[in-house]
């Protein structure tokens, strides 16, 4: 039997989650220490492990509760289903990096989009669609982007690393502070009405890649000073965790 704190500890699931699965008859404990905190056994585990594969395939509590609770419920070709959707959500995030990757290309430095005159953009656009011409992200940028100027280009450019250097100001803060959350939020409707629409998924992935090293985190430090990638992500994280809580308690209401 495991506490709910090494429990927590190995599958890296918050203790509040647990105590919320619990409470919403998503995972019941199988037994309690003589203090009452919560005890766990290896169906418990095996549970929790269906539990936390659904959700990376964003399946809903209600839905994960439904299915797991089922009668019906084949643990075989739930894990067979699973690891198809996997790899479709593989594919996708591959589709994501080569996104990434293909802005890469472009060679921007310190983040300035005013580097990217007519010639720079057609190449950019050639190379991407060899990378992930498919991709709706793209698509949806390469729409906005058709009919501007480079000079647009560089007032965009320019609006959007000032709230990096929003960020530099506030490195050193709490990154769940509200002035932290409120700049992410101003982020991301900044991606989503210059470039693609930027989904909460889609956020946490590039505050990986802001923090991650390399040229992102180089320029964005460069920008704002040292650490300012590092406290981007970490506001960025808090962020599409608080938003994922709240969806999930209005799944189950």
């Amino acid at each position: 039997m495991m506490t709910v704190h090494e429990v927590s500890s190995l599958a890296g699931v918050s203790i509040r989650t647990l105590q919320y699965y619990d409470k919403i008859g998503l995972l019941h404990p199988s037994g309690y220490t003589d203090a009452g905190y919560r005890l766990y056994d290896d169906t418990d585990l095996e549970r929790l492990q269906y539990i936390l594969l659904f959700r990376e395939l964003e399946f809903s509590l209600k839905d994960i509760k439904a299915i797991i609770n089922s009668p019906d419920f084949d643990r075989s070709k739930a894990l067979e289903q699973q690891i198809e959707l996997l790899k479709l959500k593989k594919e996708h995030i591959e589709n994501l990096i080569n996104f990434a990757l293909g802005i890469k290309m472009l060679g921007v430095k310190h983040m300035d989009f005013k580097a990217f005159d007519r010639s720079k953009l057609d190449e950019y656009s050639r190379q991407a669609k060899v990378l992930y011409g498919n991709s709706q992200e793209y698509k949806e940028m390469e729409e906005k982007q058709k009919n501007r100027t480079k000079e647009e280009d560089g007032l965009i450019a320019d609006r959007f690393m000032l709230l990096f250097k929003e960020a530099g100001e506030m490195k050193g803060t709490d990154p769940a502070s509200e002035e932290a959350q409120n700049l992410v939020k101003r982020i991301q409707e900044f991606i989503t009405e210059n470039l693609y629409t930027c989904t909460n998924k889609i956020l946490r992935g590039l505050g990986k890649l802001y923090s991650g090293g390399g040229d992102f985190t180089k320029n964005i430090d460069e920008y704002g000073g040292e650490g300012t990638a590092e406290f981007v992500d970490q506001a960025i994280q808090i962020y599409c965790d608080k938003a994922e809580i709240v969806h999930s308690e209005q799944d189950c209401h």
